[in-house]
């Protein structure tokens, strides 16, 4: 069977899935498993011995970020792995990834994450899915430019610093569901074309032999969030994902219709500490992505995938701890928040304009990152306040739930490198105890007495802020030079240059009659 000419992806059904993560591939009673966050968390090598046993599987993948934040993988039959593997590593080439390694140093080491074991929630055949770092054959350290391990290193930094054990974080990662795309770009002509039958422009179609009859329900521009069925055609789709979430340890709070028309999605993940929240992140992806195909759609994670409608992106949120004690919380304090919580704000709100080369971080970025839509682009904070690029969630008098929300990241960053960079920016404010400023309780689109900044308004202006800017990243060894220097040539070359040297499709219609 084929799916848009392609072999159909089948996806082991979530019972048999529940099956075997939960009952080590055997049904014990023949009631229907409970599909629960109740994950065995590995510790040892060993460990994942006896869990791929107990559960009968037969492939290892072995799963690893590159520097953009792509996930790659291979993998080998469970009869090759043991505990050597963990240890030694296993080689692979460097030089074949994007912004990695040059062909005369191209052999590199991963060497699997045991705590990140897991079954595999799409693929049919029972896999074990381990998380790798990256490490250099020839010093056997860390590599630089392993992303996962810049996050690690920003972990510890805020350990040693004294200001706090942990962080947590919540990213809110919003997407598009697309029944299918069309895209390229050549010489002689350029274009994409989406298909969606959730999508308002689709109102006027005829019959469709392919689509059906044409029944009108869908929700018009921008009114999207949180319709019910039949508008939201993507109820059941959502809750399949979230239960194949669930199966890797995900711990899922909420899903839902986001505000576009053409299928905008939202699901939330509870809040946990920076590597594992990015670690979900890329499984988040995964199983998205996944679940889709096998439906015959599509999910892009690009932040401005169409004209005149809402983007995505992928809204933050963040707090200090220490000790158990939510150290952003102060009853007296502005909006409940610390004096420290100000300064991490004042640290992220004074870098924004070169953090955002880094959690903004695509050409595409910056055609949400305008005026007018839900995208904040004002720098500043407030309480409730959406318009802002800071803003401290009001849902909840708890202590334990004050934190900050930062609105301009987007799911085209690499999660590992853009937490470490806020994380990062935020310490810097603290430590140097950057006033952040009065707060914009009011619609900053509005206000047009007010003076607020702006934030950048293009990839290649905020690549030219981070070259000025990026000591706080470089503090406790955290980011390192190379790591500065591989992202923004990188991103010069082929993605500011990539869009700069095509002419465009809408300059054809503005200028072609010059």
């Amino acid at each position: 069977m084929t799916t848009n000419g392609r072999p159909e992806l089948k996806l082991r059904s979530i019972d048999e899935l529940a099956t075997l993560v939960y009952d080590g591939g055997k049904r014990r009673d023949g009631r229907r498993p409970q599909i629960t966050p109740n994950i065995k968390r590995c510790r040892s090598p060993k460990e994942v011995l006896d869990y791929a046993r107990e559960r009968e599987l037969v492939i290892v993948d072995f799963k690893f970020t590159d520097l953009l934040g792509r996930w790659h993988h291979f993998s080998i039959p469970i009869h090759q792995l043991d505990e050597g593997v963990f240890e030694e590593g296993l080689g692979f080439d460097g030089s074949s990834i994007r912004a990695f390694q040059d062909i005369h140093e191209s052999d590199m080491l991963l060497k699997p994450d045991p705590t990140t074991a897991v079954v595999d929630p799409v693929m049919q055949i029972p896999t074990l899915s381990l998380t790798c770092n990256i490490y250099d054959p020839l010093t056997h350290e860390p590599y630089n430019k392993d992303t996962r391990w810049i996050a690690m290193k920003a972990e510890r930094f805020l350990m040693q610093s004294g200001l706090a054990d942990t962080s947590y974080w919540g990213p809110e990662a919003e997407f598009f569901v697309f029944d299918g795309v069309r895209f390229d770009y050549r010489t002689q002509t350029g274009y994409f074309e989406i298909e969606s039958d959730m999508a308002i422009w689709e109102s006027g179609r005829g019959h469709d032999p392919r689509r059906g009859p044409n029944l009108g329900y869908r929700p018009e521009a921008k009114m999207g969030y949180f319709r019910v069925p039949p508008v939201d055609a993507m109820q059941d789709w959502r809750s399949e994902a979230i239960l194949r979430m669930i199966t890797t340890g995900l711990d899922v709070e909420v899903h839902h219709g986001e505000v576009a028309s053409a299928g905008q999605q939202e699901i939330d993940l509870k809040y946990t500490t920076m590597v594992r929240a990015a670690d979900q992140l890329q499984w988040y992806k995964y199983i998205l992505k996944n679940v889709a195909v096998a439906y015959g759609k599509t999910v892009t994670f690009m932040p401005k995938p169409m004209y005149g409608d809402n983007g995505s992106g992928m809204h933050c949120h963040q707090s200090l701890w220490k000790g158990g004690v939510n150290l952003f919380y102060d009853a007296n304090g502005y909006a409940g928040l610390s004096q420290m919580a100000l300064w991490y704000i004042g640290g992220i709100l004074k870098h924004t304009p070169a953090l955002l080369a880094i959690v903004a971080p695509t050409t595409n970025s910056y055609k949400r990152l305008v005026p007018g839509y839900e995208a904040p682009v004002m720098m500043a904070y407030s309480n409730r306040n959406r318009s802002a690029c800071i803003r401290i969630p009001a849902y909840s008098d708890n202590p334990k739930a004050k934190r900050i929300e930062y609105r301009c990241p987007d799911p085209s960053s690499n999660p590992y490198l853009a937490m470490a960079a806020m994380l990062m920016a935020g310490i810097d404010g603290i430590l140097n105890r950057i006033d952040p400023g009065m707060p914009m309780d009011l619609d900053l689109y509005e206000a047009h007495d007010v003076n607020v900044p702006q934030v950048p308004g293009s990839l290649e202006a905020v690549l030219d802020h981070l070259e000025r800017d990026h000591d706080w990243l470089l503090r406790g060894g955290v980011f390192t030079p190379d790591v500065i220097e591989a992202w923004i040539k990188w991103k010069r070359k082929n993605e500011v240059d990539g869009i700069r040297l095509r002419p465009h499709p809408y300059e054809y219609v503005m200028y072609y009659d010059v």
